[in-house]
């Protein structure tokens, strides 16, 4: 079955869909993206993926080519039209194409939108869930505005690849000895019933998954603190943990070779994912 995607206020089969070689988002990665996940059919925490999506092009100076009520259309749309149950939606902004290329943009010239779904059977019931994943340490060189969803991912899929080839899950970042994020989630660690994350700055993304879950942990009485936490530390931890859209929230039981608490799962994040799973479906639209 060949998908359906949106370009430019088009629905198109994706065999069909097109962008300029001149568009800025390919030659000078000058866009923004957002990735919201599905369950059910509908949307998990869509909101927040709208709002940040206006502070990533309020900070490039890039206006929101759509409507919150138009890009929720064009959401359901197609999802309904791929017949998505359980997945996600990408979609990405870029400048636009300005007919050449040129370090220096122009206000006028119309944006790039693009959208597309990714069927992801099993998402929500994934068995890494159950045994967690391992992780390793690399040093964070990305620039320094990461709290912008930028396409600029170069780094971030480097660091995928880096623990690929360690024969591990995922990578975390780390600057002058503290973590900051993973390659593509938050992080954190567990000490008793306190949560540590690093705070937001620009120095991280601000995760949607992220406030959700801080939210629903305050609720049911664990203690959040914010404050950047080192390798060592988190080796020693009772538990740790990433949030990322896709992911929800996945145990971390393995970082630089050494077992995080037991080495499985523990309680804590456990039951931060079976909260974040009910609620999120609950209020998905």
């Amino acid at each position: 079955m060949t998908r359906t995607v949106y370009v430019n206020g088009q629905y198109l089969p994706e065999t069909e869909a097109t962008v300029s070689i001149f568009d800025r988002g390919f030659l000078m990665a000058d866009g923004v993206y957002e990735v919201t996940s599905v369950l059910d059919g509908k949307l998990i925490d869509f909101a927040g993926h709208l709002r940040r999506l206006q502070r990533s092009l309020d900070e490039l100076e890039m206006k929101n080519p759509l409507s919150e009520d138009e890009w929720l259309a064009v959401h359901r749309e197609l999802v309904a039209r791929n017949g998505v149950e359980e997945g996600m939606v990408y979609l990405q902004v870029t400048r636009g194409n300005p007919g050449d290329r040129d370090f220096a943009w122009a206000a006028d010239v119309a944006p790039t939108v693009v959208l597309f779904t990714q069927t992801k059977p099993g998402l929500a019931d994934n068995p890494q869930a159950r045994t967690g994943i391992r992780v390793i340490s690399v040093p964070d060189i990305r620039w320094g505005r990461r709290d912008i969803k930028t396409v600029q991912l170069l780094y971030p899929s480097m660091g995928k690849m880096m623990a690929k080839k360690a024969g591990v899950d995922d990578a975390w970042f780390t600057e002058d000895g503290f973590v900051t994020e993973g390659t593509s989630n938050n992080v954190y660690i567990i000490r008793g019933n306190r949560i540590v994350t690093r705070p937001l700055s620009s120095e991280i993304l601000h995760g949607i998954t992220r406030s959700a879950v801080l939210r629903f942990a305050a609720e049911a009485q664990y203690e959040v603190e914010e404050r950047a936490f080192t390798v060592e530390e988190a080796q020693g931890a009772d538990e740790a943990f990433l949030t990322s859209a896709s992911a929800f929230v996945m145990p971390v039981v393995e970082l630089d070779g050494a077992a995080i608490g037991t080495g499985k799962p523990g309680p804590v994040a456990t039951r931060l994912r079976e909260i974040y799973l009910d609620e999120m479906r609950k209020a998905a639209v």
